[in-house]
Order: structure tokens, then sequence, then C-alpha cells
């Protein structure tokens, strides 16, 4: 079962990064309507979430891994580095925590966090989507539909 969990978690970070990938890097200073976060800064913010965690649960996890600051410059190449190291480290929290039964600040069971993270994540490259939208730089079709080709990323 391990193995499904760290298959589901890299196939969710590749959707992150695919979406990444698919922007002008003009657009990540993009913002909806409503104000708030930069989509650079709600990528950052999903990486620095994941640090977050690491720090409350897996403190040794975090060598080698940087907080994306506010007010920090922020490109694609910055975002991606991060997230793939913060992903890989949330990776292994996550195989730790299924051996162990337990994610320290996380009850009841480590899938619940699972869970929370992709629900959090998801929440936010919806919120880009509409940032972008708003912005007049909507993501093309192929792209839309392909944030939900999970069995293919």
């Amino acid at each position: 079962m391990i193995d499904q969990v760290i298959s589901t978690w890299q196939i969710h970070n590749r959707i992150n990064l695919y979406l990444l990938d698919a922007l002008d890097e003009a657009h990540l200073s993009d913002v909806s309507a409503s104000k708030g976060r930069t989509v650079g800064e709600q990528l950052a913010h999903i990486h620095n979430v994941r640090l977050m965690w690491l720090k409350a649960s897996a403190p040794e996890l975090l060598v080698g891994i940087d907080k994306v600051e506010k007010g920090q410059q922020i490109t694609k190449e910055t975002l991606a580095v991060a997230l793939e190291k913060s992903s890989n480290a949330i990776e292994q929290m996550l195989t730790v925590g299924f051996a162990q039964n337990k994610i320290k600040g996380m009850k009841p069971y480590p899938m619940t966090f699972l869970g929370y993270m992709i629900a959090h994540e998801s929440h936010h490259r919806g919120q880009i989507m509409m940032s972008l939208k708003q912005a007049g730089h909507p993501v093309d079709k192929k792209v839309q539909f392909g944030l939900w080709e999970w069995g293919t990323r």
C-alpha cells in the first residue's frame, strides 16, 4: 500500500509542476480580481506549507530546503526547484509515517495527512487557475484537461 500512497503523492506533485511549466513567467504576478496572493505567491505558499508540516513533524528532513520568502524574486525555476525538494521531503515523511502509523501533528492517521495535503494544494491550483483567467491569461484547454490526467502524469 505504501507504494500506492507514494505514487499518488508523486503524481499530485507532477500535476503541480505540469501547471507551473505551462505558465508564462510574466503571469506569475497575476492576481485574482479579489486580490490576495499572486500566482507565484500561491505556488510559494504550497511549498511553504509543506515546510511548515516538515518543521512540526519531521524537522530533520528540512536540511537543504529553504522557504520561499515574501518579497523574494519568484521565478518558475525557483518554484520548480522548491516544489521538487519539498515534495521529496514530504514523500520521505509519508514513508516513515506510514511505517509508524502516525504523522506527528495530524490525527487520526497518515492517510488523513495525504488527503489534507492534496486537498490544500488542489485548492490553491484552483485559485491559480481563477487568477490567471481573471487576469486575462487563462491556461489553454489542453493544460486544463491535463490537470485531471492522473493516470498519465
